[in-house]
């Protein structure tokens, strides 16, 4: 095995999990967006997204580099490629291009101005390895960045929501289990530097909600349906308790009852420059 290659995609490419990388990334864009803008993302520069997924952070990355620039955005999954490719077509980025493939087998012969990848280095068995590729495809001068969510604490609510922190102990209990490296964002200055890179600049922000029209109800709903088959096989939960079709709802109208804030998980964003 190659040592960048990651564990199986826990989450999977299923069409219900596309949709919820879409609602994920409603909620993540405004900390991606301060993390391309901290690192220096400009018009006309040239961009590589490691990780993909659905394409929203290339989508993006296109928003800021504007018609002179251009986005290439890899992933493993096809079919996260193909949902990619037309999502980019339908928003008008045709400076936006994507390929099926891993990081360890993308071949560039021009260079990037910047890399960035969304959620990645948790699913990596080697994340210094995956980083050090990531610096290898940028300029000398060039900037790698990574925004991670942390698993150090689990979900919290204010009054507190049982419903709600249920289900944020079932993902932070499952992560903290499986995922490669789900303490990923909290090693980030370590990984750069062991990386090869200068020390990275960081910032971390929580994603903070209430009120019915918060979006983040929908994005853990469809977060515990693609990880319902896992959940049940680690006895965290069973499908009549987790209810899928129904938990979305119910987790709205609990927080909306209680007036509370609910609280996710921390994202932590690093980045640093390529020694020239």
């Amino acid at each position: 095995m190659n040592e960048t290659t990651p564990s199986s995609y826990i989450l999977g490419h299923s069409a219900s999990e596309i949709r919820r990388l879409v609602l994920q990334a409603e909620i993540l864009k405004p900390i991606t967006a301060r993390l391309l803008r901290e690192a220096g993302i400009a018009p006309g520069m040239r961009v590589l997204d490691v990780g993909c997924g659905a394409g929203d952070v290339a989508m993006l990355a296109c928003e800021m580099v504007g018609p002179g620039g251009s986005v290439v955005g890899i992933d493993r999954s096809v079919d996260a490629i193909a949902v990619a490719q037309q999502r980019a077509r339908a928003a008008g980025y045709s400076q936006a291009v994507f390929q099926a493939e891993a990081i360890e087998d993308f071949v560039d012969e021009t260079g990037f101005d910047l890399v960035i990848g969304r959620y990645v280095l948790v699913h990596q068995t080697d994340v210094v390895a995956f980083v050090r590729r990531a610096a290898e495809l940028v300029h000398p001068g060039g900037v790698v960045a990574f925004h991670e969510v942390s698993h150090r604490h689990p979900f919290a609510s204010s009054p507190v929501v049982p419903l709600w922190e249920r289900v944020g102990d079932w993902l932070f209990t499952l992560f903290r289990a499986v995922a490669p490296h789900h303490d990923a964002a909290d090693k980030l200055f370590g990984i750069y530097t062991e990386a090869g890179l200068p020390p990275p600049s960081l910032f971390s922000e929580t994603p903070v909600a209430g009120g019915p029209d918060a979006p983040h109800h929908a994005w853990i709903a469809e977060t515990i349906r693609s990880l319902l088959p896992k959940l049940v096989q680690m006895g965290l939960t069973t499908e009549a308790i987790a209810g899928v079709d129904t938990l979305e709802a119910r987790l709205r109208e609990a927080t909306v009852a209680a007036q509370s804030q609910i609280i996710a998980h921390a994202q932590v964003c690093a980045w640093a420059r390529r020694a020239g």
